[in-house]
């Protein structure tokens, strides 16, 4: 049986919750320090908050320390590890070998994608330092993710949807290089969504102010089974600086692709956490935030992998504007070609001119009329998008998800005595008995009343009556309603049996970090590539020219190896 597990980011206690609650079977947050993302830190208590809400469900936490440390670091992390370890977390995600030395430390550790895991020998050298679990590079093709989980022994994590890295994870040094803000400690500055200019040698312009290393959203929706049947056990969604309701809408979506998965191949899937979701809302991917979306090396080969108009979120593509008509009020009245649109007052809207993105709100939507009073430069025959849809995100708050874990319930009435004994799907056991009753005068009528008062949800548990034997009793609602909350409060004071994680052993040996696998005069080296984008590739002929990127008068020079088909973008040059 193949376990199969969503991951989902939090970055906070409270979205990691809503992450739980929406499906997720891990969450992975930040602790006080050392995370990859600096500003999405979190106390042990908050911690230790999330691990008993999603410990209800067999559901993991892993806390990521996963930044390259400095020596006189050591001590502060080792003692945070200890903390969240004795706070209930379940994995640590790291990014220093030093750690797997320290003997202390207990928990499974998983290599984090900013390992710059991306061939087998990489895999392995992790692997063999001790770590249970890799987290995959983003930009592999499939027949390399295949390879590496045929030649580990180790669980192997691979990201399914978020925000995308031009640069290979771990390896990119243009923050650094522009700010001194570096990304090896959780300090980013996001210099692949700013706008380029790119040049020749001899001073030709091929595209002024584009964002040339923004690539799109990454969306494996379509691609989890492929994933699972090469044997990646993790789906990892990106996203430790998003809000809740985006963690909310995606987690839902992919956790209800991973159910028809299991649900199709039963006898070889199963989810990596217990309880089943109740209610809540819709999911839509294109209705929350993303750069539109692209599926890297598993689509055709055809597709964009980069948005160069746009390194912000677009949303929905409303089509073609009709009209832009100033009104006496001094507001602007919108007409879309399209007039069956469903919009609402509050939507948030978007277009680009220029190298501008322009947003605005619409105050008044009907039909595919807006009335606003921003969107100056908007001009018939634009396109417009709808980066904010009220109504959806409306929904989201009000209609949230509710988790229960399924329990089977059967009663033995005997001598005026019920013994019921209730088994939840983790396998947790639990009593609870009724005495002094009566025999039912009406069977039936006493049966029907079992379980409409047993068949309901008691905090986060749903019952099912499943077997009566014996004489039927009288039994009041009350007493019914009462044995029932016995039941949940039984089956609280035990642990819920969650499938354990794999933990590998450590030899304790105190080992140094791995090689960055970084190149010389490199700061940052991609498999995307700015001439197949522009339709520039060398491979089809075109002018084996120098060219730049340039930035605020900075000129970085691009490096093509083609055999590889990679791109580096090299040290500023004078």
């Amino acid at each position: 049986m193949q376990y199969l597990e969503l991951l989902a980011p939090a970055r906070n206690a409270d979205i990691g919750i809503a992450a739980v609650d929406c499906g997720a079977d891990a969450v992975y947050i930040a602790g006080p320090a050392f995370g990859a993302r600096k500003d999405a830190g979190n106390p042990v208590s908050e911690i230790g908050r999330l691990c008993r809400y999603a410990h209800k469900f067999g559901a993991r936490v892993f806390v990521t320390f996963n930044i390259l440390l400095r020596d006189e670091e050591l001590e502060l992390c080792h003692s945070q590890m200890l903390e969240c370890q004795q706070a209930g977390a379940d994995a640590f995600i790291i990014r220093d070998l030093r750690i797997c030395g320290w003997k202390d430390i207990t928990l499974p550790l998983h290599a984090s994608t900013q390992c710059s895991i991306r061939t087998v020998q990489r895999a392995l050298l992790f692997q063999d330092a001790g770590c249970s679990r890799v987290v995959l590079e983003r930009e592999l093709p499939p027949q390399t993710i295949a390879q590496i989980c045929s030649s580990l022994s180790c669980e192997v994590e691979c990201f399914v949807h978020g925000a995308l890295c031009v640069c290979y994870s771990g390896q990119c040094l243009m923050s650094e290089a522009l700010t001194g803000r570096s990304a090896d400690r959780g300090e980013c500055i996001q210099a692949c969504r700013n706008l380029y200019d790119l040049v020749s040698e001899s001073g030709r312009t091929y595209a002024r102010n584009k964002a040339l290393l923004s690539l799109k959203d990454l969306n494996l929706l379509a691609h989890l089974e492929e994933l699972a049947s090469m044997g990646v056990c993790s789906f990892k969604i990106e996203g430790r600086l998003k809000n809740i309701s985006y963690v909310r809408n995606v987690v839902r979506e992919y956790s209800l692709k991973l159910d028809s998965l299991v649900a199709r191949h039963p006898e070889r899937y199963r989810r990596a956490s217990f309880g089943r979701v109740v209610k809540g809302f819709e999911p839509s991917l294109d209705k929350t935030f993303n750069r539109s979306y692209t599926p890297l090396f598993f689509g055709e080969g055809k597709e964009s992998w980069a948005n160069t108009d746009a390194a912000k979120s677009m949303g929905e593509s409303l089509g073609k504007v009709r009209s832009v008509k100033k009104l006496p009020s001094g507001a602007t009245e919108i007409r879309l070609a399209d007039s069956s649109m469903h919009l609402a007052n509050g939507d948030g809207f978007a277009f680009i001119k220029g190298s501008s993105i322009i947003g605005f709100r619409g105050d008044v939507c009907e039909g595919g009329r807006i009335r606003c009073s921003g969107a100056d430069g908007l001009l018939p025959g634009m396109l417009l998008f709808r980066n904010f849809n009220a109504a959806f995100e409306k929904s989201l708050s009000r209609e949230q998800c509710q988790r229960f874990i399924n329990v089977k319930v059967s009663l033995s009435c005997s001598n005026g005595e019920i013994i019921a004994r209730a088994l939840s799907e983790d396998g947790r056991e639990a009593f609870a008995g009724l005495s002094g009753l009566e025999p039912a005068l009406d069977a039936e009528r006493a049966v029907a009343m079992y379980k409409s008062q047993l068949e309901k949800s008691s905090e986060h548990y749903t019952f099912s009556l499943e077997e009566i034997s014996g004489q039927a009793l009288h039994c009041s609602a009350s007493a019914l309603n009462s044995l029932r909350r016995s039941f949940a409060e039984a089956l609280d004071a035990l642990d819920v049996r969650g499938l354990p994680l794999q933990n590998l052993p450590r030899t304790g040996e105190v080992l140094h970090p791995a090689d960055t696998g970084r190149r010389p005069g490199e700061l940052m080296r991609s498999s995307y590539c700015i001439r197949k984008q522009l339709g520039m590739c060398l491979k089809d002929g075109a002018p084996a020219e120098r060219l730049y990127l340039v930035n605020n008068r900075r000129r970085f020079p691009l490096s093509f190896d083609c055999a590889a088909c990679e791109m580096a973008v090299m040290e500023q040059s004078l």
